[in-house]
């Protein structure tokens, strides 16, 4: 009787103790998946071409012999052409600095001002609409070289003055707000962008 009593009391306590494992194991689980831990930062995008902007751009080179600061007849060079320019423009993501207001439920994005990311002329698209050489006054790699760079100044000029960052600045926002959405309940919070003048 005695021996019946006692290893019913060790079943029990087995019992009791895998009861008591299942139940501690099941709190720390839940305890774990419980947590939701938020960061927000864009620290790790890099750069981001938001806008592109392509452009047809035209460039005259024009050259000739001189003496004593008069044009000698018939060394004129003249080299009339254009090509595409594909200009983008975006951020550096790691200057846009989040700020989230849990008790007023505000999510505030400072974004640093928009810059040319790139600016491509694309060699296939090379168009000659006049071509006079002369064999006094060639055209060098220098001065091609020095009319490129010129051609993506204007270009790029143009393109900012025909809203290329303005574009560039709504896109990013819209990313952005894409992005937070995937972390933050978007009904319960509003996001502010701040454009910092730097």
């Amino acid at each position: 009787m005695l021996k019946k009593l006692l290893g019913s009391k060790i079943v029990w306590g087995v019992v009791c103790f895998v009861l008591i494992g299942i139940l501690v194991y099941n709190v720390k689980d839940s305890f774990f998946t419980d947590s939701d831990t938020k960061k927000l930062g864009f620290e790790n995008i890099g750069e981001l071409a938001t806008q592109s902007a392509y452009c047809s751009q035209v460039d005259t080179i024009k050259d000739a012999r001189s003496l004593f600061g008069m044009e000698i007849p018939f060394t004129q060079s003249q080299y009339v052409y254009s090509y595409d320019i594909v200009i983008k423009a975006g951020f550096d993501f790691k200057r846009i600095i989040p700020d989230v207001n849990d008790k007023k439920k505000v999510i505030t994005i400072h974004m640093p001002k928009p810059k040319i990311l790139s600016s491509e002329i694309k060699e296939d698209s090379c168009k000659v609409y006049v071509e006079d050489k002369s064999c006094f006054t060639p055209l060098t790699v220098e001065k091609m070289g020095k009319a490129r760079i010129r051609m993506k100044e204007v270009a790029e000029k143009n393109a900012i003055a025909n809203g290329l960052y303005e574009n560039a600045i709504e896109n990013a926002k819209k990313l952005l707000k894409n992005f937070v959405g995937e972390l933050y309940n978007l009904e319960e919070y509003q996001i502010k962008f701040e454009e910092d003048n730097k």
